[in-house]
């Protein structure tokens, strides 16, 4: 009888730790996986918003060299007009 319940004891204590352990294996995994899909998507997030800011300074540095070279050449051209 003592014997049986020793065994039980112990089966029982056994499962606690045996469940606690692939509890925290579960969690560890389940922790991991999660914090990669979301470092993927906050670099993929950034990514996109970095590259519109990028884009976007871009097109305005560009339109006013534009701009600016298309002002100079029209002052030219009316400079030289002006001149005869």
């Amino acid at each position: 009888m003592i014997d049986r319940q020793t065994d039980r004891q112990t089966d029982r204590q056994t499962d606690r730790q045996t469940d606690r352990q692939t509890d925290r294996q579960t969690d560890r995994q389940t922790d991991r996986q999660t914090d990669r899909q979301t470092d993927r998507q906050t670099d993929r997030q950034t990514d996109r918003q970095t590259d519109r800011q990028t884009d976007r300074q871009t097109d305005r540095q560009t339109d006013r060299q534009t701009d600016r070279q298309t002002d100079r050449q029209t002052d030219r051209q009316t400079d030289r007009q002006t001149d005869r």
